[in-house]
């Protein structure tokens, strides 16, 4: 009987999918609309994402705008956003939000760096995760003769050969970012 691993590969493949979405929430020198995604609002009491209040746009490279839908919830969404971690600071023109980018700085700059390299080794870490466990899941089907040693080799190498190929993976998105 020959070794499943579409199990590894689906989760592996969410692992660089949520590896992927956070390297958008990373501040870089442009506008991105992704930025904002993580950002909770305190909304009448309840904590509601930003983009379900108010239309996000980039209309320029350093320019985000947010198009209030509820003119109540501009001020809560100012506090929101300057609490967030990203060192934006918003100004507002009735329920108009323009939220001006500033270029980084070298020291900010090295420091998303640092931050961006922490979340690809955590990415790293969970595929090694996924990995070991895989691997001991077929160690127990060989000792409970479900699979055979041959099988164990050749899934072995199959599961190398995909954790290399995600970690090469991750090291290009890190790079690209980077620049």
């Amino acid at each position: 009987m020959a070794v499943n691993l579409s199990d590894f590969d689906t989760k592996c493949k969410k692992t660089v999918e949520h590896f992927k979405k956070e390297l958008g929430h990373v501040r870089t020198g442009r506008a991105s609309t992704a930025m904002l995604d993580g950002i909770q609002v305190d909304y009448y009491g309840t904590s509601v994402p930003l983009i379900q209040l108010g239309m996000v746009n980039a209309p320029e490279p350093r320019m985000i705008t947010i198009q209030v839908y509820d003119g109540g919830a501009v001020e809560a969404i100012e506090k929101a956003i300057q609490k967030s971690n990203l060192g934006l600071n918003p100004s507002r023109e009735g329920t108009l939000i323009r939220i001006s980018i500033p270029p980084l700085n070298e020291e900010r700059r090295k420091e998303r760096i640092k931050g961006l390299h922490k979340m690809a080794e955590d990415a790293r870490v969970v595929i090694r995760n996924h990995r070991h466990e895989t691997l001991n899941s077929i160690k127990k089907q060989v000792k409970a003769k479900q699979a055979s040693e041959d099988d164990e080799r050749r899934a072995e190498g199959e599961i190398q050969k995909t954790t290399e190929r995600l970690m090469k993976e991750i090291d290009q998105m890190v790079a690209g970012k980077e620049k």
